[in-house]
């Protein structure tokens, strides 16, 4: 496994065509609707998934903690090889641009995740994401 440092660090050594943070946010966007398009592939051309969305009902009485157990992904299958290749394909080439964007800026990836993850701790089920 490769930690997200050593990954900022090979992307910084990778990115030679996009440099200007404007390419690197258009690139970054499209990496972002490729990954929705390979997803939305695997429901409507492969059909290893499908989508069952509904408004799903809360009792009035569930608290914050209940929400987990409540509320559903509304996806059902399980990704075929084929698909599971090119959505991870496709997050990786969008994780590349969210790494050449926080070099640009002069951020660290672990950092970030860092930070997150100590917000997540601290405000548990409460940050409602």
């Amino acid at each position: 496994m490769t930690s997200s440092g050593s990954f900022q660090k090979t992307v910084d050594t990778m990115l030679i065509r996009h440099q200007s943070i404007l390419d690197i946010l258009a690139k970054n966007q499209e990496a972002s609707a490729r990954v929705t398009r390979a997803v939305t592939k695997a429901v409507t051309s492969c059909g290893c998934l499908s989508i069952e969305a509904r408004k799903e009902p809360i009792p009035e009485n569930a608290t914050i903690s209940d929400l987990k157990k409540l509320l559903s992904s509304h996806v059902t299958g399980i990704l075929c090889p084929n698909c599971l290749e090119t959505i991870e394909a496709e997050l990786g080439r969008q994780m590349f641009y969210l790494a050449a964007l926080a070099n640009t800026l002069n951020l660290s990836l672990d950092n970030a995740v860092e930070r997150e993850e100590d917000m997540l701790k601290t405000l548990t089920v409460f940050t409602m994401r």
